[in-house]
């Protein structure tokens, strides 16, 4: 019988998320384990739980904890050999510039201990115009050099896996309707230049959503997927920020190349590299969600990845 506290159990999204992997997989495996490894943490690093978060993130675990001296802190739990250490080495990077501050970490373990933000409160509480401001003012300072023998993969290395995925996909029965697009998308990648020779850190997963509010600023970045290289891809998502509003609209089409521009422009960089990982990145997820049943957000980033 497990001796883990109840409260420990975890959230009902990152279960559904896992729960699809294969019953004698490694996933599963942390996962049927993770209240008796997060109380493990907590006696270890001496934390008092306050909550598990909730919906929380579909590949990690989040617990708003307190430490020994009464400070607020969010423990995150994420499976043991995957992002969690390069996650550990970007922020350790950014050292807390506009990015969120490690207090205590076994990444290898896949558990950080983080300063605590305010989780309810991130840029999209703010206008659209304000928040993509914000955003590109937080994005910039992130981007600084990835250092000497960094551990952090490539952008080209990386999207050369997405492509290759992509083009698997391109030839399902299912796939004869965006084709069309799959093309252009694949096209678009294999267009861009190599990553650049004094490679830039990426956050690889930056959008509005991955911006928080914190005490110590007031803005600051969580969540990253780190690479190194062109900083035209770190743009993609933001680019893509509330398309479902955008779509709504009228003028969807012009507005959403507008944001291309613009943002392409507050960060001094070529927009038709901006737009072509924009739409690169928003096929291929859209693509990939198709191929797993998830029709509705595939429909929203194809649909968006029309327009550009």
């Amino acid at each position: 019988m497990s001796n883990a506290d109840d409260r420990l159990g975890p959230p009902e999204r990152l279960v559904r998320t896992l729960g699809s992997e294969p019953v004698d997989g490694a996933a599963r495996q942390w996962l049927k384990a993770l209240p008796e490894t997060a109380q493990e943490y907590l006696r270890h690093w001496e934390l008092t739980l306050e909550r598990v978060q909730a919906p929380g993130g579909r590949s990690s675990m989040l617990l708003l904890v307190r430490q020994s001296d009464g400070t607020p802190a969010a423990l995150k739990l994420c499976p043991p050999g995957t992002t969690a250490a390069l996650e550990y080495a970007a922020l350790e990077r950014w050292n807390g510039l506009c990015a969120v501050r490690v207090l205590r970490a076994d990444p290898e373990g896949g558990a950080l201990l983080l300063e605590r933000l305010h989780g309810d409160i991130s840029l999209r509480s703010l206008p659209e115009q304000k928040a993509q401001l914000e955003a590109a003012a937080v994005l910039q300072r992130l981007w600084v050099p990835a250092g000497e023998s960094h551990p952090f993969p490539g952008v080209t290395e990386h999207t050369a896996a997405l492509a290759a995925a992509l083009r698997g996909h391109r030839e399902q029965p299912w796939a004869a309707d965006v084709r069309p697009l799959v093309d252009e998308a694949l096209d678009l990648r294999d267009g861009l230049a190599a990553d650049t020779a004094e490679p830039t850190l990426l956050h690889g997963e930056f959008d509005q959503g991955t911006v928080l509010a914190g005490d110590r600023a007031p803005w600051l970045a969580v969540g990253p997927r780190p690479l190194v290289g062109d900083r035209a891809y770190d743009l993609a998502w933001l680019v893509r920020d509330r398309a479902d509003t955008l779509l709504a609209s009228p003028g969807a089409a012009a507005a959403a190349r507008r944001r291309v521009s613009k943002l392409a422009d507050s960060l001094d960089l070529p927009g038709e590299r901006v737009r072509a990982w924009t739409v690169f990145r928003a096929v291929s997820t859209g693509v990939s969600a198709l191929a797993t049943g998830h029709p509705r957000p595939a429909e929203l980033l194809l649909e968006f990845a029309g327009l550009l």
